[in-house]
């Protein structure tokens, strides 16, 4: 890699090491390989390294993934969970493509404003932060996201929000792609108290 050779010998390889991943990866993981971040700040201003985000970096030539964006927002936001429409084009659930990044915070948190990133903030409590959330490494950054059951629940929750035919159209894909269990989704159903909701809509796709 052309910018190795001009770089102090202490972070060559932690460099390498980095390049040889062909992905991106976060700061805390550059400094763990014993790069230190002035050097990035350099490698970046060069174009040496492209700077995706705050805090997050890729070698020239290195394709971000289709959820590069995402793991920008994970990467912002520590503990924030994609939820909704945004968990939706995630899980390929349906025909959503939604132009704002759906993120559910804690309702007791303020809202954190990242630059350029177009965001749709949902509140929720503590406990459903953690109820129904898989993990994801993308980016090389860790993205919390609603599992496809509960996905599925949350959209017939805030059907007010997403729209009802956007809750049963993700009902149908989950059905259709065995994105999950029906236990799976009655669990996540009776905890967003939507159980009876969702019920004439699985019995309706089991007809």
């Amino acid at each position: 890699m052309s910018s190795i050779g001009v770089v102090l010998s202490t972070d060559v390889h932690g460099l390498s090491k980095l390049a040889g991943s062909r992905r991106a990866f976060r700061l805390a993981e550059a400094r763990d390989a014993g790069v230190h971040p002035e050097m990035l700040r350099r490698l970046a201003a060069r174009g040496d390294l492209i700077r995706l985000s705050r805090g997050l970096y890729a070698f020239p030539g290195v394709e971000a993934t289709d959820h590069y964006t995402l793991a920008t927002v994970a990467s912002r936001i520590p503990g924030a969970v994609i939820c909704q429409l945004s968990a939706l084009r995630f899980h390929a659930l349906g025909t959503q493509r939604p132009r704002v990044i759906w993120v559910a915070i804690d309702r007791s948190r303020a809202v954190p404003k990242p630059a350029a990133l177009p965001l749709r903030v949902v509140r929720v409590s503590a406990g459903l932060l953690t109820f129904g959330i898989d993990t994801h490494r993308v980016e090389g950054v860790p993205l919390r996201v609603t599992s496809p059951a509960r996905t599925v629940a949350d959209c017939f929750k805030f059907r007010n929000r997403v729209g009802t035919d956007v809750a049963v159209e993700a009902l149908r894909e989950y059905v259709r792609t065995r994105k999950g269990t029906p236990d799976d989704l009655w669990q996540c159903a009776e905890r967003l108290r939507v159980l009876n909701v969702i019920r004439p809509y699985w019995e309706g796709l089991a007809t």
